[in-house]
């Protein structure tokens, strides 16, 4: 193999390795964007990449919970981020903001895949000394009605 064929080969491995590594780096990639429905089956989440960051937004939800939303004064729930600006937190998990509808506020939270077909996510107050967790699974379409 001649020198410049070499360099090329090298070359050309540590794109596809760059590639690689800011692929894996993204939001858009990570084993938590997708479709997510909360453990009570009342409402669905669509998690994924806005712009460095990861958010989910809500694209279903039941009846029950639209109603305890507009109680907390969210007038519209399917549509509204739950999941704001998580960045990843260097142990393969997520930490950002969650909005809580029927409460009308935002806490400190983090996101911890289980598997592939899981997540945990927990709300935290009083700077993470009080914290509350669910877990969240993976649903493979948004329910209809």
């Amino acid at each position: 193999m001649t020198a410049i064929r070499r360099l090329a080969t090298a070359i050309t491995t540590a794109l596809i390795l760059c590639g690689t590594a800011q692929a894996h780096a993204g939001p858009s990639s990570n084993s938590i964007a997708g479709t997510w429905m909360n453990p009570h089956n009342t409402v669905a989440v669509h998690t994924g990449a806005c712009g460095e960051k990861l958010c989910g937004w809500v694209v279903w939800a039941s009846a029950e919970a639209q109603s305890d939303a507009r109680d907390g004064g969210t007038a519209r729930l399917v549509g509204t981020a739950l999941l704001e600006n998580y960045k990843p937190d260097g142990a393969g998990g997520w930490s950002g903001t969650v909005f809580v509808p029927d409460r009308g506020q935002r806490f400190y939270s983090e996101i911890e895949p289980v598997d592939a077909n899981a997540m945990k996510l927990k709300g935290c107050i009083l700077h993470g000394l009080i914290c509350r967790s669910q877990v969240w699974r993976r649903i493979p379409e948004t329910p209809r009605g």
